[in-house]
C-alpha cells in the first residue's frame, strides 16, 4: 500500500499510527485540534503487550528508559490488607507508568517536525474511488488516499460516518493528579490499588520521585457538586483509607487535580468505511478498570500497518485489521467493565465476600489470564 495517509487526532493513538505507518514506507499528515503539544492527563500505563506490539518502530526501548517499571498491582482492602496481586508473568517484562506529557512528547520525537499540524478541527470528510478530503474549520482542507481516525471517544469522524450516541456511562466519576513523592509516609515501590465501599484508590510511582494518583467514586452522571470537588473534599472522603492515601491527597492541589466521568463505548461493529478506518477510543473506548485503553490503541496500530503493508487493495486490508482486532477488543472491553462493577461496590457484605474470594483465587488462573492479556499476537 502506497500513498497518503491523512490521520486525525494528534494524541496517543494517531502518534503511534503516524510512526508505525512511516516505518511502513507511507506519508503521513497528523491534524490535530489543540493549538500545541499540551496534552492533559495524569499518569498512564504501558504494558508488556504494547510494548511487544511496537518493538519494530524502536520507540518500546524509550518507553522503557522513560518510563517506571512494575510487576503488576497489588490489590488492597481500605486497610492496607493485601487481597491479591495482578502480576505480571515471568517472561513478559515489565509494565511502565509514565506522565502523559512526557509519552506525548516522546512519540513527537520520533517524528519529523512538520508530521503534525496543530489547530485542525475536524469538520467534515468526503470520499470517492480516488481519494478522501478532509475539511477543517478554519476552512482548510487535506486531501489523502485514506484517513484513519483517531480522534477519540467523541470522533467527529465516527458521527458523521455512523450518527447516533454509543457512549456508555460506567456509573463512576474520576479524579487524577500527580504530587511529589519525597517524605511521604507508607509509600511503596510497587502499583498498588484500593478497594473500598467508599471508592478505589490507586497509587503509581511515575519516574523523577513523582506519584500518580487516581480516585473513583461511584456517583450520577454530570453531577455538578462532584465537578466543584475540591482535593480537601476528596481527603474528607478517603481520610480513613490506609496510608499514605490521605497524604497523597493533602499534597495535591486542587488546581492540579482531573475529574472526568468514566465513559466507555461498545466496540464498533465496523471499524471502516470505504476509505476511513478507525482505531483507539474512536473505535472501542474501554474504561480503565485494566490500564489497556492506550495499549490496545497501540495494539490496533501494530496490525493496522501490517495489514496495509500486506495488502496492495485497502479494503482487503482494513477487513483483515477488522478481523484480527474485534474478538480480542470485545472480550477485553466486556471484561474491563465486569471489573468496575464488582471494584465499585458499596455493599459491605458484598465487599466482605469479594475480598474473601479473591485471596482464593487459583494462582494458575490467574497467570493463564495474565498471559493472555499481556501476549501481543501479531
Amino acid at each position: 500500500m502506497s500513498g497518503t495517509i491523512l490521520i486525525i487526532g494528534g494524541g496517543i493513538a494517531g502518534l503511534c499510527a503516524a510512526i508505525a505507518l512511516r516505518h511502513a514506507g507511507m506519508q503521513v499528515k497528523v491534524y490535530e485540534k489543540s493549538s500545541g503539544p499540551m496534552p492533559a492527563g495524569a499518569g498512564i500505563l504501558i504494558a508488556p503487550n504494547a510494548l511487544q506490539a511496537l518493538q519494530p518502530y524502536g520507540i518500546s526501548g524509550e518507553m522503557i528508559r522513560r518510563g517506571y517499571p512494575g510487576d503488576g498491582f497489588r490489590l488492597l482492602s481500605d486497610r492496607g490488607r493485601a487481597l491479591t496481586r495482578l502480576a505480571i508473568p515471568s517472561g513478559y517484562g515489565s509494565q511502565y507508568s509514565i506522565h502523559r506529557k512526557d509519552l506525548h512528547d516522546l512519540l513527537l520525537a520520533a517524528l519529523p517536525s512538520d508530521t503534525v499540524e496543530w489547530g485542525k478541527s475536524f469538520s467534515s470528510l468526503e470520499q470517492n474511488g480516488n481519494g478522501v478530503r478532509a475539511a477543517f474549520l478554519d476552512g482548510s482542507q487535506a486531501e489523502g488516499d485514506l484517513l484513519v481516525a483517531a480522534d477519540g471517544i467523541y470522533s467527529g469522524v465516527r458521527s458523521q460516518l455512523f450518527p447516533g450516541e454509543p457512549y456508555r456511562y460506567a456509573g463512576y466519576t474520576c479524579w487524577r493528579g500527580v504530587v511529589p513523592a519525597d517524605d511521604l509516609d507508607g509509600l511503596t515501590p510497587h502499583f498498588i490499588e484500593t478497594w473500598g465501599t467508599k471508592g478505589r484508590f490507586g497509587i503509581v510511582p511515575l519516574p523523577g520521585r513523582r506519584v500518580y494518583w487516581y480516585a473513583l467514586v461511584n456517583a450520577r452522571q454530570n453531577d455538578p457538586r462532584l465537578a466543584d470537588y475540591s482535593a480537601a473534599d476528596l481527603h474528607r472522603l478517603f481520610r480513613d483509607y490506609h496510608a499514605p492515601i490521605p497524604d497523597l491527597l493533602l499534597r495535591t492541589g486542587t488546581a492540579d487535580m482531573i475529574q472526568r466521568d468514566i465513559v466507555d463505548m461498545a466496540p464498533m461493529k465496523c471499524f471502516y468505511s470505504d476509505r476511513v478506518v478507525f482505531i483507539g477510543d474512536a473505535a472501542h473506548a474501554i474504561t480503565p478498570n485494566m490500564g489497556q485503553g492506550a495499549c490496545q490503541a497501540m495494539e490496533d496500530v501494530r496490525v493496522l500497518s501490517d495489514c496495509l503493508l500486506a495488502s496492495p487493495d485497502h479494503r482487503e486490508a482494513f477487513a483483515h485489521y477488522q478481523a484480527r482486532r474485534q474478538k480480542r477488543i470485545r472480550q477485553i472491553s466486556a471484561q474491563s467493565r465486569k471489573i468496575g462493577r464488582v471494584a465499585q461496590s458499596e455493599s459491605v457484605l458484598f465487599t466482605q465476600f469479594r475480598n474473601r474470594l479473591m485471596k482464593h483465587v487459583p494462582a494458575q488462573l490467574s497467570r493463564r489470564q495474565a498471559e493472555q492479556l499481556y501476549r501481543f499476537q501479531t
